[in-house]
């Protein structure tokens, strides 16, 4: 759920400016998962630019006092929601935590770092939701030691049913502070794509596992 509409708009435009976010709807990337794609998003490099990254902390930490409300402990996703969490807990005064995507075969095996306690409330701070297994994963990691999440807060997703349907059989809502739609809109309005190309990248986001046969 976008809250903040005009924000949405105007950080499409900064992902789209700094290259965290590129489009090439003729020319495809391929995912690790196999998939074609005719975007690339990487909100890592947002890290090198203080005032995007200022108004991403500045939203969430807008998310966490008017939606959300007081919280324990704020934890990111390994790795790229890790430094976002890390901002907001220091600007808020709050430990923070990060989950690993598994638990690590050395040491003390550890999956949570920084650490949750039974019983403490927390959010996931993430970057990017595409079919939502990354988050899911986090928050049965969670769940497993006894923490209540109250929201998952994401910068930016690509809206897709797969990730829509595992969000919905969960009782956690999810913020994000731009998706596809939106960042659509913005780059034809720049001139970053064509009209001409609308279709192409409204049918990925369709069926993104057989895009685009």
């Amino acid at each position: 759920m976008i809250l903040d509409k005009s924000f949405s708009r105007e950080l499409a435009k900064s992902l789209l400016e700094i290259n965290a976010v590129i489009l090439r709807p003729n020319d495809p990337f391929t995912w690790a998962s196999g998939w074609n794609s005719p975007i690339y998003c990487d909100n890592r490099l947002t890290l090198r630019y203080p005032a995007v990254r200022k108004s991403i902390s500045k939203a969430f930490a807008n998310i966490l006092e008017n939606e959300v409300g007081e919280v324990d402990v704020i934890t990111g996703t390994a790795t790229a929601g890790i430094p976002h969490a890390a901002w907001i807990a220091q600007n808020l005064d709050k430990p923070l935590a990060y989950v690993r995507a598994k638990a690590k075969a050395y040491g003390l095996g550890n999956q949570i770092e920084g650490g949750v306690d039974k019983g403490q409330t927390t959010v996931v701070i993430e970057d990017l939701i595409s079919t939502g297994g990354s988050v899911m994963s986090v928050i049965e990691a969670l769940e497993v030691i006894g923490a209540d999440i109250k929201a998952v807060l994401s910068i930016f997703t690509y809206g897709f049913d797969k990730a829509n349907k595992k969000f919905n059989e969960i009782d956690i809502p999810v913020y994000t502070l731009t998706d596809y739609k939106t960042l659509i809109d913005v780059a034809v309005e720049l001139g970053t794509v064509k009209e001409s190309d609308l279709k192409l990248l409204n049918d990925w986001r369709k069926s993104p596992e057989t895009w685009p046969n």
